[in-house]
């Protein structure tokens, strides 16, 4: 049984899941020779994915025979319902929703393929100016602009909370119930002492002279698998070549943003943050690169995945007894085809 405070993705998740298994769902070929089109969908739209849009911009994608068609589930949760649904082949969530799948009783699972981000990418910004060098105890008495229950961004900020002897529910108020979209726009209108967010909104709102960069949450908490890419194990297993090809190209994604300038970068996915100043894009990647947000490889490494549980069960959301095998949920067959094939 699921934690009550995941329960809405539970429940979610559920729904959809009954609504896809009854759906009649027609498998698609994918010769290797021809066009293949993957219904791609991500958790949010950060350039913490760059990654991602690099693979897009820089036609990786395309080369491998790949067209790519995106679309934001504005959370994980519902990107792992696109998934149990059938509206989507490969979803770039949080890796969490495969150990919540897994302990579902329905025969349909998703499982990871590719690793993406190397811990969290979010940064806690103070209305106010700090006095001196930030720490963890100034948010006692406060308000943080922070992520849904159960998610990822929650978990982290929560857990980090606790190894600075705060107690997340008592010590401070964390706002939880706004959507993504609406984040920004309620601390503009003056709502919350703090908020947490991700690249491009970080730069945005210190550019504009609306926050301070107080911490990044990814270095306070350590190294852990944040991000990946999952399928489902039908899809997987009917489009193996499909898989590989998508790996492959995310493989050559994260090389280039490691080696690329990333003003360079940040003007070959501008396209996908129209809007947003190109010389913003550059600072943000800069900085998750400097951060390392970013892993080098789309390999998992197994224990990376237990400390992912670890936090799950400190926050309430997995009980012991429900940790799941790193086989049952992820597979490194691909990530670790793609390393040796691409050079």
């Amino acid at each position: 049984m699921w934690n009550r405070r995941f329960r809405p993705a539970g429940a979610a998740l559920s729904l959809v899941l009954t609504a896809a298994l009854l759906a009649a769902c027609s498998p698609r070929s994918a010769p290797k020779d021809e066009k293949f089109t993957v219904r791609f969908t991500e958790v949010i739209h950060s350039i913490f994915y760059a990654p991602q849009y690099v693979a897009q911009a820089k036609g990786f994608f395309a080369d491998e025979g790949l067209e790519v068609v995106s679309s934001t589930a504005q959370g994980s949760d519902r990107g792992a319902a696109a998934l149990l649904a059938g509206t989507a082949d490969i979803a770039m969530v949080g890796p969490e929703t495969a150990v919540f799948v897994h302990n579902q009783d329905s025969p349909v699972k998703v499982k990871i393929f590719a690793q993406l981000t190397a811990r969290d990418g979010s940064f806690l910004l103070a209305r106010e100016k700090p006095e001196g060098e930030f720490s963890w105890t100034d948010v006692k008495g406060k308000s943080i602009i922070g992520w849904r229950p159960g998610s990822m961004p929650q978990l982290v900020a929560e857990a980090i909370l606790r190894q600075h002897g705060l107690d997340p529910e008592t010590d401070l108020e964390y706002i939880d119930n706004l959507a993504a979209t609406a984040m920004v726009g309620a601390f503009l209108s003056g709502q919350g002492d703090y908020i947490q967010v991700f690249e491009p909104s970080v730069s945005e709102l210190v550019q504009g002279g609306h926050a301070y960069l107080a911490t990044y949450l990814g270095a306070d908490y350590g190294e852990m698998p944040y991000t990946a890419f999952l399928a489902t194990d039908k899809f997987i297993a009917e489009h193996p070549d499909v898989i590989q090809r998508y790996t492959n190209a995310i493989y050559r994604a994260q090389k280039y943003i490691f080696e690329a300038d990333p003003k360079v970068v940040a003007q070959e996915v501008a396209q996908f943050f129209e809007g947003t100043d190109v010389e913003i894009l550059a600072s943000s990647i800069q900085r998750y690169r400097d951060e390392g947000g970013w892993v080098h490889t789309p390999v998992m490494k197994p224990e990376d995945y237990e400390k992912l549980q670890d936090l799950m069960i400190a926050g309430g959301v997995l009980e012991p007894d429900q940790r799941a095998p790193f086989d049952a949920i992820a597979t490194n067959r691909f990530a670790e085809e793609a390393v040796r094939q691409v050079k």
